[in-house]
């Protein structure tokens, strides 16, 4: 599914910003009423992983401003200006309501490159999720790789898996 025309005008485009934008309003009405409806325990992680994402986009030379609108219903970060990553969605469900998700585009190969990195640190659906309990600690340090990956996704998938992972880590390491 595209994101409707109709629906870009409620699109918020992130700055860059050294604060944490799950500190702030978010200003897509869309995507703010979405986060209102999720059970507070659940509302409060999505917070934190959005404020991870758009830190990590922050952090990165080459990802510039994101775009947040919904996705199939969940807010979706998308790197509209500098086109250089693949969507990443996050959201919580009712079927599974001790967890939240991270959502990447299955046609990718990043849920394989996760796994073969991460297998004893993170959860996985299949190949498009990163599973997370809301009873656990959330581990920062792996998932900013793994959406580092995402959000430069077009712009390294032809290099190898871990020239990838290096480009990451060391364009992290700058900030």
């Amino acid at each position: 599914m595209k994101v409707e025309k109709s629906n870009y005008r409620w699109c918020s485009v992130l700055k860059k910003s050294k604060n944490r934008l799950s500190r702030h309003r978010i200003s897509n009405p869309q995507v703010a009423a979405v986060f209102r409806a999720y059970p507070a325990k659940a509302r409060q992680r999505l917070r934190e992983i959005r404020g991870l994402i758009v830190d990590t986009a922050t952090q990165m030379s080459e990802v510039g401003e994101l775009e947040e609108v919904l996705k199939w219903g969940e807010p979706s970060y998308l790197t509209t200006v500098s086109k250089s990553g693949s969507t990443v969605r996050i959201d919580w469900k009712h079927r599974n309501p001790n967890h939240i998700a991270i959502y990447f585009k299955c046609t990718t190969d990043l849920v394989s490159l996760f796994k073969k990195r991460f297998k004893r640190e993170l959860l996985f659906e299949g190949n498009r999720a990163i599973i997370l309990s809301l009873d656990e600690d959330i581990p920062f340090e792996e998932l900013q790789l793994c959406i580092g990956l995402a959000l430069t996704y077009h712009r390294n998938k032809k290099l190898t898996d871990r020239a990838r992972w290096s480009y990451i880590e060391a364009d992290l390491a700058r900030k």
